[in-house]
């Protein structure tokens, strides 16, 4: 496996409320760590796709797009609800779609060398964002609450809920860091460490991870917790993880799309 650093100077009304992840920082940070991983040859691709402009300037046009008349058919790909009591593998799958299938689709059309450059530009700027809300846990949140949504919590003394908590209000009381700057801090896991996150190569397992951790979220918040200092301290370095492993995750996929002497961690993407 090589990683080569380009380093540059539910429903439907879950997706009509806020169903943003991470926030744009958030966004920010996880396609910016991508960006760094990337190797040259992908790199050079990746940016003549998008006539020039890099993945972060995309990183958080979906959350726009799903809410236009044109887009509105991915409003349920940001996110797979299961409800209190369902299993991951055995919850009901939304008519219209959820983020595991969403991602694997557009994994589909930019390996596809039929697709056309519409449709790979498309592609890419729709699974660079799911890539970050896959690695949020609120996104395998209940359909029950929204995915957290009416999960309702005090944030330092103000009206909350779980879910606007989990996209914006832990990570910005974390650090008060630029996307590069959070970047230059989190992004610095060793080749072992690299390997492991890598080595679950597929959105089912990355969506169990997720999943997983959501189930943790809610027990340990229980509806009215008082949110303060305690509880960023004790989640901080799971958002930084997430983050992260979301970055090297998406690095992964695209080197090996792009960059046909890149050796992939897995085989998720099949040639």
């Amino acid at each position: 496996m090589k990683i080569t650093k380009h380093l540059l100077p539910t429903c439907l009304a879950f997706a009509s409320l806020s169903a943003f992840a991470w926030g744009q920082k958030g966004h920010d940070v996880t396609v910016f760590i991508a960006e760094n991983h990337l190797t040259p040859t992908a790199y050079t691709n990746i940016t003549e796709l998008l006539d020039g402009k890099s993945m972060v300037y995309w990183a958080n046009w979906l959350d726009n797009a799903s809410h236009t008349p044109e887009y509105a058919y991915t409003k349920t790909w940001h996110y797979k609800n299961i409800d209190d009591g369902e299993n991951y593998a055995d919850a009901p799958l939304h008519p219209d779609g959820d983020i595991l299938r969403a991602i694997h689709q557009q994994v589909e059309i930019l390996q596809d060398p039929k697709s056309s450059k519409g449709q790979q530009q498309l592609a890419l700027k729709i699974l660079i964002h799911l890539m970050g809300d896959i690695h949020q846990p609120m996104h395998m949140g209940h359909a029950s609450d929204l995915g957290g949504n009416r999960w309702n919590v005090k944030y330092f003394g103000r009206d909350s809920n779980l879910h606007s908590v989990w996209d914006s209000s832990v990570p910005e009381s974390a650090h008060k860091w630029t996307y590069t700057e959070w970047n230059n801090q989190i992004n610095r896991a060793t080749s072992d460490e690299t390997e492991v996150i890598l080595a679950d190569g597929c959105p089912e397992k990355w969506g169990l991870e997720t999943f997983l951790i959501c189930k943790e979220v809610y027990s340990k918040t229980p509806e009215g917790t008082k949110i303060s200092y305690d509880y960023v301290s004790d989640w901080t370095p799971v958002v930084e993880n997430q983050l992260l492993k979301g970055g090297l995750r998406l690095a992964d996929i695209l080197n090996d799309i792009y960059d046909p002497e890149y050796i992939p961690a897995n085989n998720f993407v099949n040639k």
